[in-house]
């Protein structure tokens, strides 16, 4: 008698800041490949079994020979990658954003890097083009290799610059792309045609594309052809996804997204972007998040299916999938109460940097034992060289706790606990020095065009700080300690929603939480840091 035991798996399936997801099945396994943008190591990537139990997996881009993004401005970097398996290999195309936000002209390279395993090795990338960007590779089942990306045409204006999905034959011998360019969808009326994917199933040739821009009109488009080169019938109750028009719904701006088959090969599951914006407001600080639906069938054309069986385009709350052997609740790699120590590597699957490796002359735990030593490094405002290690936010609310050894002796030396969106939108609880004062602590913020710095509060010397930030939906509120139990909060609370797309403009990214150190006059102050706290659902 077949099993019909289901376990509910809500969304999003990977929260806080999982953007532009990329979905495949191999070998009984669910890889997804979201955009990491300016933060380094580049693509992440999570595995599961049943969705309901997540692991992170190191990330492909991890040595400068892979991926380097010094001098990027922030959102630039990797765009929507595209992780796919097939002749026993993983296949990971990505794009490393150069130029998106200044004129009208577009820098966007185009790699390829494969894999046997998807811990690696991962192979020396390829470059492919720079048309565009949001590229893709499709395998046919006739062992053709198909490489596609949206074309960027400068010479237009507005959505119009969005020209269209381009596609040409990819030679995995000789690792070129071979043939003239056919430019095989234009999208439709929505607008914005980027993020494709294809498929085949039935006969059928699938193209999906994300449409709409980034914001609350995104969507996901679909269309069918019998001919890989088109023309592409739109789906008849186009789009296939999207939040547009619905305000009561919680994952709103729901779109970019991928399919794939069951392991057991009986359904079709489609994971797509979606963002949480703070209860009665427009900000997601969050960031863009991954969110899972089933795919129906009907007529060869696929529906969303919502947990009451209907066929409505519009992000699940939930999916009923069939219940793993384990029954243990949903999990998500770093998401709950997470305490890191220092004893080991293990804290770096959920820590980030900006744009360049975390390397032992940056930040090491070799030299005192235990702790996390950051060497100061270039600014906040810096694209370069910055000591900073964060890790994303999951939750309306949370608290991040450190406990930090630093001797500032000088002004320009500065370390302590980090909350930001980029390099113009951010928080810092800093320890630094002051001619008159000594050691200090104060809370400074930096937001576009201005710069505020907080009252100075005298610190003892030669003794650790406890740095602490609490978040309750729009409320930010640092505290700092020096015995570890009795906390001073640092007015003003700040305002968490800043950290968004929408208050910082044109943004791809989410809030982060840290540690960081700054030495402007010779790069090498060092502050120690003995842990890391994140608990989420816990605002102290």
């Amino acid at each position: 008698m077949e099993n019909k035991k289901t376990v509910r798996v809500q969304n999003p399936i990977l929260p806080g800041f999982h953007p532009d997801p990329s979905i495949c099945m191999a070998n009984g396994e669910y890889f997804i490949a979201n955009s990491t943008f300016e933060w380094y190591p580049g693509v992440e990537i999570s595995r599961s079994k049943d969705f309901v139990h997540w692991t992170a997996v190191p990330s492909p881009l991890s040595e400068k020979r892979l991926l380097d993004m010094n001098g990027e401005k922030f959102s630039c970097g990797i765009w929507a990658p595209c992780l796919s398996y097939a002749d026993g290999l993983f296949y990971l195309i990505y794009t490393n954003v150069r130029n998106w936000n200044v004129g009208t002209m577009k820098d966007t390279p185009n790699y390829l890097t494969t894999a046997p395993s998807i811990e690696g090795p991962w192979s020396d990338p390829v470059f492919l083009d720079a048309s565009g960007f949001d590229a893709s590779m499709f395998h046919d089942d006739d062992g053709r290799h198909w490489f596609l990306n949206m074309e960027w045409d400068y010479r237009r204006n507005g959505p119009r610059q969005f020209s269209g999905i381009i596609m040409r034959e990819y030679d995995p011998k000789t690792k070129k792309l071979l043939g003239d360019r056919k430019k095989i969808f234009t999208g439709t009326d929505i607008g914005l045609v980027e993020g494709p994917h294809l498929y085949k199933r039935n006969g059928w040739y699938y193209i999906a594309a994300a449409e709409g821009g980034t914001t609350y009109e995104h969507a996901l488009t679909v269309g069918r052809s019998r001919n890989i080169e088109g023309p592409y019938e739109v789906h008849p109750a186009n789009p296939l996804i999207s939040s547009y028009m619905h305000p009561e719904l919680k994952q709103q701006k729901a779109g970019h997204g991928s399919w794939c088959p069951s392991t057991d090969g009986q359904r079709t599951y489609l994971v797509y972007l979606s963002s949480r914006p703070l209860p009665d407001s427009q900000y997601s600080v969050l960031g863009r998040e991954t969110g899972l639906a089933e795919i129906v069938w009907k007529d060869d054309w696929p529906y969303v299916a919502q947990p009451d069986g209907s066929l409505v385009n519009t992000p699940p709350d939930y999916v009923d999938i069939p219940a793993p052997s384990d029954s243990t609740p949903q999990s998500y790699p770093g998401q709950g109460h997470c305490h890191y120590t220092f004893k080991d590597e293990s804290w770096r699957l959920d820590f980030k940097t900006l744009r360049t490796p975390a390397t032992e002359e940056r930040c090491t735990i070799k030299e005192r034992p235990g702790f996390l030593r950051i060497k100061g490094g270039q600014s906040p405002w810096s694209f370069y060289e910055q000591s900073l290690i964060a890790r994303r936010q999951q939750e309306f609310c949370f608290t991040a706790e450190t406990k930090m050894y630093f001797e500032p002796d000088y002004f320009q030396q500065y370390a302590g606990l980090i909350y930001r969106y980029d390099e113009e939108t951010q928080y810092l609880l800093q320890v630094t020095h002051s001619e008159e004062k000594g050691k200090i602590i104060q809370l400074n913020t930096i937001m576009p065009n201005s710069f505020e710095q907080g009252m100075e509060m005298v610190l003892k010397k030669d003794c650790p700080v406890w740095l602490r930030l609490s978040v309750n939906h729009r409320n930010a509120s640092f505290s700092w300690s020096q015995d570890g139990e009795n906390f001073h909060v640092i007015r003003p609370v700040c305002d968490a929603g800043k950290l968004s797309d929408e208050f910082a403009g044109q943004g791809f990214t989410g809030a982060f939480v840290g540690m960081f150190c700054v030495d402007t006059e010779f790069y090498k102050k060092a502050a120690d840091f003995e842990y890391f706290d994140y608990q989420g659902g816990v605002s102290r």
